[in-house]
């Protein structure tokens, strides 16, 4: 791969649309549920936390790949290291944390900045 190019490794494309994917299910199935929905549910805090998992292990198999693309994308070693907490330190899990992060803005903002990348085209640097 050339310096400064927008050539990805072959998997890229398919953990961004891991990635993408785990983000939009935690963006729809949290955006209408209130903590107390989210706490008192514990399939959909699973699920919630199984697709952070994906975000986080899809992360850091790209940030291995192709740190590149990886370092693009806004947060990814926070990604990473909630992922690792979630699969190591299950019982330190913060689920008012967890939650807020499924309610972030910020998440929601990532899925464009993705879906761009995933595209190849340039990153604004302001996703």
């Amino acid at each position: 791969m050339r310096r400064g190019s927008l050539s990805m490794q072959p998997k890229t494309p398919r953990l961004l649309d891991d990635i993408r994917d785990a983000a939009a299910f935690i963006r729809d199935v949290a955006q209408s549920k209130t903590f107390d929905d989210y706490h008192g549910d514990r399939i959909l805090r699973q699920a919630i936390e199984r697709n952070f998992e994906i975000i986080g292990e899809a992360m850091k198999r790209l940030a291995q790949i192709d740190p590149e693309t990886a370092t693009r994308i806004e947060s990814h070693r926070q990604m990473i290291a909630f992922r690792n907490v979630l699969i190591h330190g299950y019982d330190l899990v913060d689920h008012a944390l967890s939650r807020r992060a499924a309610a972030s803005r910020r998440k929601a903002r990532s899925t464009p900045c993705l879906h761009q990348l995933n595209r190849g085209q340039t990153s604004s640097g302001t996703d």
